[in-house]
């Protein structure tokens, strides 16, 4: 962008609120001290730190589903991820591996349907 003068000014990023949403689909080792939903979520933390430059952070709330299918829409972190896009709380949801979100298509092509409608990416 060219300010005044042909001189280089910089826009500032507008900020980008990244959820983390996370899954396993058992409960076994859920009760380590590094389990595999804090890998997930460090995956995606990741993830966004390195869009950091395009105002992405990501929002401290944990969207953690341990112990719950893919193949069912009822879990509670979902049910409070999808209440906050709806709210308007959240642009983007960052999933480590899209079968996280869900196992159905047919369930993904409703969650895709709702995010788009609220304006929110999935990555």
């Amino acid at each position: 962008m060219t300010g005044r003068k042909g001189r280089k000014t910089t826009k500032k990023p507008d900020v980008v609120r990244c959820a983390i949403y996370t899954r396993k689909s058992t409960d076994e080792g859920l009760d380590s001290d590094f389990n595999t939903l804090d890998a997930q979520r460090e995956a995606a933390e990741a993830y966004i730190a390195s869009q950091k430059a395009e105002g992405w952070t990501f929002l401290p709330d944990r969207y953690d589903d341990g112990g719950f299918s893919g193949g069912t829409m009822d879990r509670p972190a979902l049910r409070q991820l999808l209440a906050d896009v709806e709210g308007g709380k959240v642009d983007c949801v960052a999933v480590y591996k899209l079968d996280r979100l869900s196992r159905s298509l047919l369930d993904f092509a409703r969650l895709m349907e709702m995010l788009e409608s609220h304006g929110v990416a999935l990555v």
